[in-house]
């Protein structure tokens, strides 16, 4: 699940409006990232990834996955020479981390805070 490319902040409001109909009643977006086609949205309640497939990016899955679940997470910050920087998260029952690249057009350090904001809860 990694990507790569040119990842930006999307305002919350935004991707609450654009959002909606994934949302539960009362649920709010607290921050969205926008990775070239993908969107990564922390909610209050859930961390949800927008998966965009396919040529068109007509098809798309979502994947919702409580805060609970989350067992552990790292970032690697962007280096002189590798300007991007990695998230990576485990799930419980899961091997394999879901990695998301991001670009130096992002705080990896303010991504962290706010995923360490509701995992810690």
């Amino acid at each position: 699940m990694g990507l790569f490319g040119n990842a930006h902040t999307v305002d919350p409001v935004s991707a609450q409006r654009d959002y909606a109909r994934l949302l539960g009643q009362g649920e709010q977006v607290h921050a969205a990232y926008l990775l070239i086609r993908d969107t990564i949205l922390f909610t209050d309640r859930r961390l949800v990834l927008v998966d965009k497939q396919g040529l068109t990016g007509k098809k798309v899955e979502y994947h919702s996955i409580p805060y609970r679940s989350i067992t552990h997470f790292s970032v690697e910050t962007a280096g002189h020479f590798d300007l991007d920087a990695e998230l990576k998260i485990w799930i419980s029952g899961g091997s394999a981390p879901i990695a998301k690249t991001f670009t130096k057009g992002v705080d990896i350090y303010e991504v962290q805070a706010i995923l360490t904001q509701f995992v810690a809860r």
